[in-house]
């Protein structure tokens, strides 16, 4: 399917201007995930000084209104208590991005007491996660429930989730959203990160002027799975179970702006129904009104905030989208004493190889993190670690 990105509202994000900063205060993991672009090192644990000048740098170079807080799992760091506080008292949200194996309600309850604004857990099939292993997508929402519910009994602390859709798993797309509906009281955002791998075929990869072996890096994969998911085909499948399920807001390629790295959806409903969805207009009205006010572009909501969709309605003067979705919810007399929630469905196509060699990347990309003093994509660390620069593709040459 075509989805023409004029249709859709562009987010403001830049590399200084942005919703997000991603900060990695530790190397080290507790649990192995296929496609994972980080090496599950044994330590890895950066002392507390050196996150602290990291994120001085952001401060200094880059206007972010929340820190993912990754890794690894950051989560395995002995001193993530004190990085949340120390986040918070920056003013800046903490966003704790983990697999959710280490936490527990003590934990919770400690990173809440400092600040903790919200989770985005990774749990996806592909992952080697005791007591779980072979089970599909479906069936780890028995285990995504089990954090939401944590979450909300711990009140007031925003709750997300990704998985990273292969060509085998595609499949379970469109049960994963309506799962994701029938809670949409206590999962605000569900993102979908579409599986990449680098192309040892068609290219050749040079550091500088040296030819180089790409075979030390975690992404780098003879998969037989599919390595080229667009974010339309997953719009696609999802449409099977909401045919109206329509996007507001993307981030484009750096190579192809009409590309969509980051693609958002805003939807309306309650637990039993889907009313309807944000507009173009809507989004882009929340994102100025936040900077204006806050002086930075909004990344997650409060759960608070997400309940008072009846309230985001008053924006349907100008956004037809959410006017159809007045109605619809309206349409019901008694749903005027009804709860209307909002929830982010969110699509992330990572970097592309296209046939020329450019890297088409994510142009204003919220996942920027610090190396040696400067702003690098996060999902091209390894490139740093072992090469010490980005690396740069070229098409391989024709022999005769």
């Amino acid at each position: 399917m075509t989805l023409n990105h004029l249709d859709y509202y562009r987010l403001p994000w830049n590399l200084t201007d942005n919703s997000i900063s991603w900060l990695e205060p530790t190397a080290k993991c507790n649990l192995y995930c296929e496609g994972c672009y980080r090496l599950n090192e044994n330590d890895g644990h950066k002392p507390m000084s050196q996150v602290r000048e990291e994120l001085d740098i952001f401060q200094k170079l880059r206007n972010a209104d929340g820190v993912s807080i990754a890794g690894g799992d950051p989560l395995t760091h002995p001193d993530i208590v004190e990085i949340v506080r120390d986040v918070k008292k920056r003013g800046m949200k903490p966003i704790l991005n983990t697999n959710g194996l280490a936490l527990t309600k003590e934990l919770l309850a400690e990173l809440k007491k400092a600040g903790v604004f919200g989770f985005t857990f990774h749990i996806d099939s592909k992952q080697g996660r005791p007591h779980w292993k072979n089970k599909n997508e479906l069936e780890l929402n028995e285990l995504r429930l089990h954090y939401a519910e944590m979450l909300a009994e711990a009140g007031d602390i925003s709750c997300a989730f990704n998985s990273t859709v292969y060509e085998d798993t595609m499949k379970y797309v469109p049960e994963m959203v309506k799962w994701a509906n029938k809670h949409i009281d206590i999962v605000h955002v569900i993102v979908f990160i579409l599986y990449r791998a680098v192309n040892n075929k068609d290219l050749d990869y040079y550091a500088g002027p040296q030819k180089i072996e790409m075979g030390d890096l975690v992404y780098n994969e003879d998969s037989k799975s599919r390595a080229d998911i667009k974010a339309p085909e997953i719009v696609e499948l999802i449409r099977i179970e909401y045919p109206d399920f329509d996007p507001c807001a993307y981030l484009n390629g750096s190579e192809k702006p009409d590309s969509f790295k980051w693609l958002l959806t805003g939807r309306m409903g309650t637990k039993e129904k889907t009313y309807g969805y944000m507009g173009r207009k809507g989004m882009e009205a929340i994102q100025m009104f936040n900077h204006l006010l806050y002086d930075r572009y909004l990344a997650y909501a409060k759960p608070k905030d997400t309940k008072k969709g009846k309230l985001m309605l008053l924006m349907s003067a100008f956004d037809k989208k959410l006017r159809k979705t007045f109605f619809n919810f309206y349409k019901n007399p008694l749903n005027i004493f009804r709860r209307l929630h909002y929830q982010s469905v969110m699509i992330i196509q990572p970097v592309d190889f296209l046939q020329d060699g450019r890297q088409n990347m994510c142009d204003g990309c919220p996942d920027i993190t610090v190396w040696n003093g400067k702003l690098v994509w996060s999902c091209r660390m390894e490139e740093q670690l072992n090469f010490g620069r980005n690396v740069n593709a070229f098409p391989k040459k024709i022999m005769n």
